[in-house]
């Protein structure tokens, strides 16, 4: 499949060290319809490029069953069977803080 102009862009300012010529213009791809199919789904976070507040949003509104569109992963909040895994470092640390 030839990849949309943007996604190029985005794939290289997340895989390719920001210069585009080394994003491939073709890729097999895994769209939502395949998705949906898929007996469970798995979500890897490496945390390279997730900011640690994104990463725990997603994953609280999959597991409470809260979709909305304009966090787009949490739209598998319907599939039965979504899986969470975390590089433990990307996650950060919680904490208080008084000011």
């Amino acid at each position: 499949t030839d990849l949309h102009p943007m996604t190029i862009i985005q794939n290289a300012r997340t895989s390719g060290g920001g210069y585009v010529p080394l994003v491939p213009t073709q890729a097999a791809t895994v769209g939502p319809f395949e998705t949906w199919k898929a007996e469970k789904v798995s979500i890897w976070h490496p945390g390279h490029h997730d900011n640690p507040f994104g990463m725990r949003l997603t994953a609280l509104m999959i597991s409470k069953r809260i979709p909305d569109s304009s966090v787009p992963m949490s739209l598998l909040a319907d599939h039965p069977n979504v899986q969470f895994n975390y590089y433990r470092g990307a996650i950060g640390t919680v904490r208080c803080e008084m000011h």
